[in-house]
């Protein structure tokens, strides 16, 4: 047990014997307030603990980019511009069905998802969406429920944080066109977010408290490495097919408003390998081209780096899983670290098949609706909306749902055909 461990066990401990004494009429305020104090002491302490290699991991986008490795920063001329509709939409539908297929058992255990599989007698990994679920008339994300994720009863696009945030970034290019700044960004989420988590919800909340976009991510914000800022890079690389360091900077300027470091990192990472996607013919090759993006030895370079080496080692999705909580241990299951090289990992041993990848990233665990979604989006854009089977994409009768403030109903055509004029846009500059 490490040392957080034994510290949750020990609050957990002092809260039990606390209200067992209260029970018994004696008063605990002394010892309580003893603790607390302690507690804020060393929660003022590690607020202010400064990492002894941050040189290496700059929040600032010119210093990020002076760390890059040498690397493809404009690939345009090898987009096929005749392809490129079918390409946006293989991205949208490939990421709107990873996300449909692992919502349901979003961060669940493996074991409970194979129970899960075997009570319905399907395969495992998912090779459709999930038949049944112990609790469908769940309530999501507001007046949804998880029934609309369901097979059989999918009548669109189900609304989600990892759809709406690329339905959001549509809306900032088209609103403050593409050189839109971190305070337009934090303009469209006053404006159009209901609700937020963990990181993004943390800034929305100093935003409306007043304070300013540049600092807002950076106050009382301990999910600030998380994964939130990538499951929000694919509408940069949409916009941008073909130029990943373009898509990239766009990615700062979204992730800097609610991330730092490692969780600016993943995003810009992420956002380079979708627009990479657009012109390479494997999503490793993507993936590779995303990494020069980074700081060459950030610590999420370092992990890629581990993941691409392990990868074609690997025998099946639980050696990989087995791999990643080897060398993760104690990280939390949102961190963008460890979800990003389980996207390296599905990506890999999919082998260009699209079932395989989503199924194979739902199966893995962790945060499986995003990393599902992510290697979703990177693989249709690669082989558009014919590399995906139907009957991913049918259910959705081409609409999508979101839960955007006055943005509640779209068609996936329409959003692909936005998304396109963007597109087309950056291929003419």
């Amino acid at each position: 047990m490490n040392a957080r461990d034994r510290l949750m066990k020990l609050a957990e401990e002092l809260a039990l014997w606390a209200a067992l004494r209260e029970e018994q009429g004696v008063d605990t305020s002394a010892e309580l307030t003893t603790a607390r104090e302690a507690l804020e002491v060393s929660l003022r302490a590690l607020k202010r603990a400064e990492p002894r290699d941050w040189k290496a991991e700059p929040n600032a986008l010119a210093a990020i980019q002076r760390l890059r490795p040498a690397g493809k920063r404009d690939l345009r001329d090898g987009v096929n511009r005749r392809r490129l509709s079918d390409q946006l939409t293989g991205a949208w539908l490939g990421r709107a069905a990873g996300c449909t297929l692992g919502v349901p058992v979003e961060a669940w255990p493996v074991g409970d998802m194979e129970r899960l599989a075997r009570l319905h007698g399907i395969a495992f990994p998912p090779e459709d969406y999930w038949p049944g679920h112990p609790w469908p008339d769940a309530p999501m994300h507001g007046d949804g429920t998880m029934q609309e994720y369901l097979r059989g009863r999918i009548r669109h696009a189900p609304m989600d944080d990892d759809l709406a945030y690329t339905v959001l970034g549509l809306l900032i290019l088209e609103e403050f066109g593409p050189d839109f700044t971190t305070a337009d960004v934090a303009d469209a989420w006053q404006r159009y977010l209901p609700l937020a988590y963990t990181a993004e919800e943390t800034t929305l909340a100093n935003l409306k408290r007043g304070v300013v976009p540049t600092k807002a991510g950076g106050r009382n914000n301990p999910y600030q490495e998380w994964i939130g800022a990538d499951i929000r890079s694919d509408p940069w690389g949409y916009a941008n097919p073909g130029w990943p360091e373009r898509a990239a900077a766009m990615a700062w300027r979204d992730a800097c408003l609610s991330h730092r470091r490692t969780g600016v990192y993943g995003a810009m990472f992420f956002s380079a390998a979708i627009a990479a996607a657009f012109v390479v013919e494997t999503p490793i090759e993507a993936l590779r081209i995303g990494l020069q993006e980074i700081p060459a030895r950030c610590r999420l370079a370092r992990d890629l780096r581990w993941s691409f080496k392990t990868a074609p080692t690997l025998s099946g999705w639980r050696e990989a899983r087995a791999a990643v909580d080897r060398r993760f241990a104690g990280m939390n299951l949102v961190h963008t670290s460890n979800n990003a090289c389980l996207t390296v990992f599905a990506l890999q041993l999919g082998g260009g098949d699209f079932t395989r990848t989503i199924g194979t990233a739902v199966a893995m665990g962790l945060d499986n609706d995003c990393t599902a979604a992510t290697a979703g989006s990177i693989l249709g854009a690669i082989k558009g909306k014919g590399g995906i089977p139907h009957h991913w994409w049918k259910p959705f009768r081409n609409r999508a749902r979101t839960y955007l403030i006055g943005q509640e109903w779209w068609s996936n055509t329409h959003i692909v055909e936005r998304f396109a004029r963007q597109a087309e846009s950056a291929l003419e500059i």
